[in-house]
């Protein structure tokens, strides 16, 4: 074995035909040579070979022939790649620092204007549906319940009063009909394929066949033909088990739509954090004009000055415009859609009690308790009040403060009065005294059933018809508040981004 470099030349059959002792000692004399010249230094150059388990110098390996594989120390290559970008990062000299500004700032304002807008659009688009869809479809509902359920009533009554009245009934029968078939339609337009598509289909279908029932009901009467009665029960059971539950399905659906459209317009916690966002954006800015004024000395900025009254005034304008959004919409509900909500519930349950008791003095076994119509409206009576938890307490404590509270009122005092003429209708009807109770029932005159139903329906139209006009106003006046005000926030935003170019740019050319 020679000396010197040429010891650590070897070839692949070299290296196997050493003995370990003899490499060993080999690489041993190797660095004592070394450490001759330098007691604590190996010669870096030297390698051990891949594979071999043998040390190796690249002159050596020469020698002997053996190819070198150069090996690139990947980490450190992209440590020195990542270099500029900490160094941008850092930013030690004002240049630098003034360059990683405009960056954030440009990006801070543009990244604002977005996240600021589509807020904006989201709310502005749900204040819409509340007025053009959402309560579009539950003012139809209401209608078309309320029209059928009156229906159902003016029939029954009708028929009861007998006479020759047109065969398609009288004329508030009529009316009510055709209102129902008006709302149906629109309904049914504002519905598109939503949750209530399915019950709209069902009372298109249903409501010709109750009419058609209703006429042969009536065409029985006039021929004096007994089973009229019962052509005008089987169409009372059409309404009431088909068609006012359908209807009634309508409303509920119609009504969870307006609620999660004036919530989501409404939402409080998103509001806050947008108006939280725009003050952080206002605090950044001025911030960067304190900085500029201490490492450049210079009192005014106009950019940034720019930047900062553009972000100032979409501050106040988001303020201003949200809150009155947000304090006309809460109106809408609480003086407009909830009493208007509770007043239709209350009206139709009355409607109903009024059917019963005009079908349980129709029924031929209307006088031989029980009768199936007047347990209803037993049941009706305690479900509609007034008294704790009924529906009239319910719409008195909703319509309060809104422009039909004392109609509301007034119907919960004349529900109990008519309770009173009802009661006066059944005990005259159970003693045999049929004429008397139906005149009671029908006939106007003070103290008479009729009478005082009329008042208290009166009393629940007219509240009804008070309370939908101030529930519009205050939609349409929250829905205009959003005006502009999502394109606004963006050229705002933009103007907020150019300010802090155009003003660190010209500050970064002093330096040029």
């Amino acid at each position: 074995m020679t000396s010197g470099a040429g010891n650590f030349g070897h070839s692949k059959d070299h290296n196997y035909g050493m003995a370990p002792t003899a490499r060993r000692a080999a690489f041993i004399n190797v660095l004592a040579g070394d450490r001759r010249a330098n007691p604590c230094h190996i010669d870096p150059t030297i390698r051990r070979e891949p594979g071999h388990g043998s040390w190796v110098s690249p002159l050596a390996a020469a020698q002997a022939g053996t190819a070198v594989t150069g090996v690139v120390d990947m980490p450190r290559l992209a440590g020195n790649a990542l270099a500029p970008v900490r160094h941008f990062v850092r930013a030690t000299t004002t240049p630098a620092k003034l360059r990683l500004l405009l960056i954030g700032l440009i990006s801070l304002c543009l990244v604002w204007g977005g996240i600021a807008a589509w807020i904006v659009s989201v709310r502005a688009s749900a204040a819409n549906a509340v007025v053009n869809s959402s309560e579009t479809l539950s003012f139809d509902a209401q209608q078309t319940y309320r029209a059928l359920s009156d229906a159902d009533a003016n029939a029954a009554n009708a028929f009861l009063v007998g006479g020759l009245q047109p065969i398609d009934g009288p004329r508030r029968y009529r009316a009510d009909i055709a209102k129902a078939a008006a709302h149906l339609e629109s309904a049914t337009a504002a519905a598109g394929h939503s949750a209530a598509a399915a019950d709209l289909a069902r009372l298109t279908a249903g409501l010709p066949v109750y009419t058609g029932e209703m006429q042969t009901a009536r065409a029985d009467q006039r021929l004096g033909l007994p089973v009229g009665a019962a052509y005008l029960r089987e169409a009372s059971k059409l309404m009431r088990d088909t068609l006012l539950p359908a209807a009634r399905n309508v409303s509920a659906v119609a009504d969870a739509q307006l609620a999660a459209a004036s919530g989501q317009a409404t939402g409080l916690p998103l509001l806050l954090v947008l108006l939280a966002a725009a003050v952080i954006v206002c605090t950044v800015l001025y911030g960067a004009q304190l900085w500029l004024f201490k490492h450049a000395h210079r009192v005014f900025n106009p950019g940034l000055a720019v930047a900062f009254v553009a972000g100032l005034v979409s501050l106040l304008w988001l303020a201003i415009a949200l809150t009155v959004a947000r304090t006309d919409l809460q109106q809408a509900h609480d003086q407009g859609s909830a009493p208007v909500m509770a007043l239709a519930r209350a009206e139709t349950a009355a409607l109903q009690a009024r059917a019963d008791e005009s079908l349980t003095l129709i029924d031929a076994a209307g006088n031989v308790p029980p009768d199936i119509f007047q347990t209803d409206f037993l049941a009706v009576q305690r479900r509609l009040g007034p008294g704790p938890g009924t529906l009239l307490a319910t719409a008195v404590a909703a319509a309060r403060g809104s422009p039909g509270a004392a109609a509301t009122r007034s119907a919960a005092t004349r529900a109990i009065a008519w309770y009173t003429a009802h009661g006066r209708v059944r005990f005259l009807d159970d003693n045999g005294r049929h004429t008397e109770a139906i005149q009671l029932a029908t006939a106007p005159g003070p103290g008479h059933s009729s009478t005082l139903f009329g008042s208290l329906d009166g009393s629940l139209t007219s509240a009804i018809a008070a309370d939908q006009p101030a529930f519009r106003a205050s939609a349409v006046a929250g829905r205009d508040a959003f005006t502009a005000l999502e394109v606004g926030v963006i050229v705002l935003s933009l103007i907020m981004a150019a300010g802090c170019g155009y003003g660190l740019t010209r500050r970064l050319a002093e330096y040029r």
